[in-house]
């Protein structure tokens, strides 16, 4: 298994510097989606410096593990952990949303290295996912698909059909990891478009699932380790969050899904993420 040097660090401390990175990318480009990219934040750094078979210095390495974001809304997440892991300059972080950025609001195939699928509306991502893994196994390649979603994608049927065909397909290769927030940007998902009980519903469509605490290190590797001993279906993880996971006055608050914070916001969350001593990277250069 290939992964970024992890110098000592611990998956906390990665996580929290992934935060900050949202925090102040949020802050510059004026505009963004901060709850998701904070609840989801200790997915991606289980991911890619604990989970992942990749390569920072050669991503396109036929051997990787394939991540593909549905719900692209929380590409900040996405961007600063592929920094962070070494697949582009961090510096580059400063130019989200900017006209000619790389890093533009949705992902974007091959505008950066480690992107994988280009999202923008919700629910596609899934067929992209399983399209990817049938051909890997029809290829005979041992490669594993992760597939990231938001729970209010799954109020779209698209997904459904995406889910009732790689079920057909058995593909074992094929992880789906859900962020239960229970918020959408309309308000809390149980009122706009009731869920749950949504392990039910995916183990109804043939699904192995599994629930777990979205923001703990532990369950997101374990729950990854038993989706690969699985064999004959794929995996769905319910990743139970708290939106604006780590900064106390987005945590749990839908307001939060699409708002950036403002330069005062940004300095308190940074403040309780406690690492920069209290400075935002930019004013120090």
């Amino acid at each position: 298994m290939i992964q970024p040097a992890q110098n000592g660090q611990s998956l906390s401390e990665r996580a929290r510097t992934i935060r900050e990175s949202v925090i102040t990318m949020l802050l510059q480009a004026g505009s963004g989606h901060s709850a998701g990219s904070l609840g989801m934040t200790d997915v991606f750094a289980a991911l890619y410096f604990e989970i992942l078979k990749h390569d920072p210095n050669n991503p396109s390495w036929e051997e990787r593990d394939f991540v593909l974001l549905s719900n692209g809304h929380i590409c900040p997440v996405w961007y600063a952990s592929l920094a962070e892991a070494g697949y582009f300059d961090k510096t580059e972080l400063a130019t989200l949303r900017r006209l000619g950025s790389r890093l533009q609001g949705h992902p974007h195939l091959g505008s950066l290295p480690g992107v994988e699928n280009t999202s923008g509306p919700l629910a596609q991502g899934l067929s992209q996912a399983a399209g990817l893994a049938l051909g890997l196994k029809m290829d005979n390649k041992p490669n594993r698909v992760f597939c990231l979603m938001s729970d209010g994608e799954q109020q779209e049927g698209q997904v459904w059909e995406a889910y009732l065909f790689a079920a057909a397909k058995q593909l074992d290769n094929l992880i789906v990891m859900i962020d239960r927030n229970y918020i959408q940007i309309d308000g809390y998902t149980e009122f706009v478009m009731p869920l749950d009980s949504l392990k039910d519903k995916l183990e109804a469509f043939e699904w192995h699932v599994i629930e777990i605490d979205g923001n703990n290190f532990d369950e997101i590797i374990g729950a990854v380790a038993a989706a690969d001993a699985i064999t004959t279906q794929p995996t769905a993880i319910i990743c139970n969050t708290t939106p604006g996971a780590g900064v106390g006055f987005m945590e749990g608050k839908y307001q939060w899904h699409g708002k950036p914070p403002s330069k005062e916001e940004a300095k308190q969350a940074i403040d309780e993420l406690r690492s920069l001593d209290n400075k935002i990277w930019w004013e120090e250069k």
